[in-house]
């Protein structure tokens, strides 16, 4: 592992390429852990971009429709602008779902108010309150609407608020107006909070109004939520099932696989288990101060922190859901340990670099570990202070740290450290691929999974092995190394 000094001279050797100003603004968000150093790992972040340096990040409206709303199944996410907005969101992050699409489920289906030269001079509202009149004719079995403003819109100023209150008054449906343009804010991860308090403003106050109990519910002390797991390849549900092993009754996913009536089942549980922290630890400090539910962060990535996670949370209940997850955790660990004795010979010591969004950077890192493999450098693509101050917990001293890493700073960084394995979105792939590096898109699991819980863990295992142990790497050099 390379010293905080090593580090440090890399960084500087790489930001040389930039001018002053860009060179000085970058700093500020690339650093190294250090035991003696500030919480955060020592990096800014939630700062916009610096113009003219390529970045990775998304919009607003990435965070609030593709992210939080948009894997609700049974409503329909109309993306209020043009076309390609709405196009480049459908169906990209494999968020699977259960149901029959376009009669109980539209998660893979697309609508969009496709906006033309016409709507942005004379205003798009009419067209709105059309479209939605259509779309209750042509699927009147969805439970709902949510309406995700494009750039032009806010530009325009159309009233997206007017319309959905009056749209719902006519259906009898929720009509979520959610002002998410894409220049709002520094990232997608304003998207994310803009989301949740429309959640917190349009849907909560009318839970009791809307909720559908289900057929012979009766609330119970075991109840959680799920929140902030997106069944990215069927994570949710391996995470669903580990916790009904334990004797808990999950009574709502917000937001993969989830339905509306989850969404406002949320408030009768005991506990929210929330998984990413960034996207949504908004609503789920709201839903504490409003209903007093109290809500946790868990890892489910990897056995070591599975069995740390099901610990905490059974510490929140009584003896019996602590009994049954000790025998939950005990019941797995024969084939944890046939696992990793498969798969980490061939994995031992093979190093890591990683950069994703959410809370991919940090939560992954022990699943490397229960492998034998080592992370050298991680960081977020819109990461705040709090993430960083998490992340140092999982990370060790002399571990690379960057925030909005640019192309040119990770292509730099790896070409030094020359990591055995690449761990990052979809933005990523295809370069590192070139550079004969061996890479797992981390962003939807590189059309594989679930990764999540103790099954997930040996999908995990078995496509980091298939990755770095892949025979073509032998057959390709990075053309600088011909």
């Amino acid at each position: 592992m390379a010293t905080v000094e090593d580090q440090k001279k890399l960084i500087d050797e790489v930001l040389d390429a930039y001018p002053a100003k860009a060179k000085k603004l970058r700093s500020k968000h690339l650093g190294t852990k250090e035991e003696e150093a500030s919480s955060d790992c020592g990096v800014k972040s939630n700062k916009k971009s610096v113009p003219g340096v390529m970045t990775t990040r998304g919009c607003a409206y990435a965070g609030a429709k593709g992210v939080v709303w948009g894997p609700v199944k049974d409503m329909i996410h109309l993306s209020h602008g043009p076309v390609g907005c709405g196009y480049y969101s459908w169906s990209g992050r494999r968020n699977y779902y259960v149901g029959t699409t376009g009669v109980d489920t539209f998660g893979t289906m697309q609508f969009t108010s496709d906006f033309q030269e016409r709507d942005i001079v004379f205003g798009g509202d009419k067209k709105l309150a059309k479209i939605i009149d259509e779309l209750e004719v042509l699927f009147p079995l969805s439970q709902g609407t949510t309406i995700e403003s494009e750039c032009p819109v806010g530009l325009i100023g159309d009233d997206i608020e007017a319309v959905a209150k009056t749209k719902a008054k006519e259906t009898g449906k929720p009509v979520v107006p959610v002002r998410c343009e894409g220049f709002r804010g520094v990232s997608q991860s304003l998207g994310h909070h803009i989301a949740n308090d429309t959640v917190r403003d349009w849907v909560l106050p009318k839970a009791d109004e809307y909720r559908q109990l289900p057929n012979g519910f009766e609330p119970s002390p075991y109840d959680v939520n799920i929140v902030g797991d997106y069944n990215i390849g069927g994570d949710a549900w391996p995470s669903r099932k580990l916790l009904e092993e334990a004797g808990l009754r999950v009574i709502s996913q917000f937001s993969g696989d989830g339905t509306f009536n989850e969404v406002v089942m949320a408030p009768l549980a005991k506990l929210n288990l929330i998984h990413c922290y960034r996207s949504m630890n908004y609503i789920c400090r709201f839903m504490e101060e409003k209903y007093g539910i109290g809500w946790l962060e868990y890892n489910f990535f990897g056995p070591s922190e599975i069995a740390k996670s099901l610990r905490k949370i059974a510490e929140q209940f009584d003896d019996t859901i602590q009994a049954k997850a000790e025998a939950v955790i005990a019941e797995n660990e024969a084939r944890m340990e046939s696992i990793i004795a498969k798969y980490r010979p061939r994995l031992e010591g093979k190093t890591v670099m990683m950069m994703v969004g959410g809370l991919r950077p940090r939560h992954i890192i022990p699943a490397f570990k229960d492998l034998g493999m080592k992370v050298i450098g991680t960081g977020y693509e819109f990461g705040h202070a709090d993430d960083y101050k998490r992340t140092a917990d999982y990370v060790e001293e002399g571990t690379l740290i960057y925030d909005d890493v640019s192309g040119h700073e990770f292509e730099a960084f790896a070409k030094k450290l020359n990591p055995d394995l690449i761990a990052a979105g979809i933005k990523e792939k295809y370069v590192f691929q070139k550079m004969a590096l061996p890479f797992r898109q981390m962003h939807s699991w590189d059309y594989s999974g679930p990764y999540h819980s103790y099954d997930g863990f040996e999908v995990f295992a078995r496509d980091m092995d298939l990755a770095i142990n892949n025979p073509t790497w032998g057959l390709i050099n990075a053309p600088w190394k011909e």
